[in-house]
């Protein structure tokens, strides 16, 4: 959609919201994810101006609605994690020709090595207690949410790989390991389910929001802490810095805990680690399926590809003596 069709179609649904005559500005594309178009504009209706962001995209069966999005961003806020505020949201395809969400814009970055040259050991360690403060107020929310779903992290991931029709021997041994050395299921919450530096904006030293909630759904907290900690989302950080590249996982664990999330079972983090890494390994492995099927023919999405045998090494160290 032309710039142009679209600053008309957002005024035209922010008007019963801030005032009739509300015009929009400054409307421009943002860097944005692999399933959603992200643009910034501002809103203006008389003197007054604020900054706002629209995240759209076609539904699928894969990404949850804008609705549900929305939805869960309200309860997450309303136990204490930094969220945005959501002004409309729509599933509907009538007002913008995709499903929608507008949100006010929040100030600070999210690219991680910049992130990373502003922080010092201090600020990295107090940014690393924020993250795990707003995943287990994440974790104490509602799951009430209509269209929240329950979703098994190892059943998902066999899925999508049987799909492609395309395996390797790595990949066949973590899944066997997994399935004999299951821990008993922990408590059901609700699960961010891609909560990792980059999806997270940081104000100077400081957590300012959460984003990204399109993988959203029910399952065990296990799933969100494993996955903030596997090598892809520490940007080559040390492994003793594994915890999004600002700390040890003993030390973020250790901060989810006192801010008062679930008990964490180390043995049972081990198990969701491979799960965590096995899980990054499929998406490496779908992400140059789309280019190799011609689907999205991508540069990027190819050099995502080469990074599967990375993933493969990080699960043989994993498993390094298992049995």
């Amino acid at each position: 959609m032309a710039a142009e069709t679209l600053s008309a179609d957002v005024a035209g649904v922010l008007r019963p919201i801030l005032g009739p005559t509300t015009e929009i500005d400054n409307l421009r594309a943002l860097t944005g994810g692999a399933s959603r178009t992200t643009w910034a504009f501002d809103a203006v209706t008389g003197s007054d101006r604020r900054a706002l962001i629209l995240r759209t995209g076609p539904p699928d069966d894969v990404h949850a609605g804008m609705e549900l999005e929305a939805a869960v961003q309200k309860a997450a806020g309303a136990v204490g994690a930094p969220v945005p505020d959501v002004l409309i949201a729509s599933d509907s395809v009538e007002l913008l020709g995709n499903p929608f969400l507008i949100c006010g814009e929040i100030a600070g970055e999210t690219i991680v090595r910049r992130i990373q040259r502003q922080l010092d050991d201090d600020s990295r360690a107090r940014l690393l207690r924020q993250c795990a403060r707003a995943l287990a107020a994440i974790h104490r929310a509602a799951t009430d949410a209509p269209g929240l779903t329950e979703q098994d992290a190892v059943a998902e991931w066999r899925h999508r790989l049987d799909e492609m029709g395309e395996t390797t021997a790595t990949f066949e041994w973590a899944f066997r390991w997994l399935a004999k050395h299951r821990p008993p299921p922990s408590p059901l919450r609700l699960v961010h389910g891609d909560f990792r530096m980059g999806n997270l904006i940081v104000d100077g030293s400081g957590l300012a929001a959460v984003l990204d909630w399109e993988l959203v759904h029910i399952g065990e907290i296990y799933e969100d802490l494993a996955w903030f900690c596997i090598r892809a989302w520490r940007f080559g950080a040390p492994p003793s810095m594994a915890a999004g590249g600002l700390g040890s996982i003993d030390d973020f664990v250790a901060a989810y805990e006192h801010a008062g999330g679930t008990g964490v079972d180390r043995a049972a983090l081990r198990w969701w680690l491979v799960v965590a890494t096995l899980r990054w390994g499929v998406i490496c492995r779908f992400q140059a399926e789309r280019h190799l099927s011609g689907q999205s023919r991508s540069v990027e999405l190819a050099a995502v590809g080469r990074r599967v045998c990375e993933t493969e090494w990080d699960l043989l160290d994993l498993l390094e003596g298992a049995s």
